[in-house]
């Protein structure tokens, strides 16, 4: 498992977002996953993203390492945010928007509030 944790680690230092889910962010296998890479990719992030799938070792691996027990987990400039449910609080409530500016991450904010607007 050390294996797992060091090449985790590594992707995380070498990435400012990674998102470790269930397929790819250009074909998501499951809803959780979609949703997150969903916005994502609505405002503009670029982001690493690490199909568990393909890996068992890293599935578990990931698990292991945040202490999170479930997928997509996103990090940011190394540290974990969350999964699906906290990473849609944190879009809808400009939190994510925060997030991504403070640490110098680029996104489009006017695609952000889109998706707020929307879910007004």
């Amino acid at each position: 498992m050390s294996d797992a944790k060091t090449r985790i680690s590594e992707t995380n230092a070498a990435n400012d977002v990674v998102l470790y889910m269930k397929g790819t962010k250009e074909m998501p296998q499951c809803g959780f996953s979609s949703r997150v890479a969903g916005v994502l990719n609505f405002i503009g992030v670029e982001y690493a993203d690490v199909n568990v799938l393909a890996d068992e070792d890293i599935r578990q691996g990931i698990k292991d390492f945040s202490d999170w027990p479930t997928i997509p987990q996103l990090y940011v400039k190394g540290e974990f945010v969350g999964g699906c449910d906290i990473i849609t609080e944190m879009t809808l409530s400009g939190e994510l928007d925060t997030l991504f500016a403070e640490n110098a991450v680029t996104f489009d904010k006017e695609k952000a509030d889109q998706i707020r607007e929307a879910n007004a």
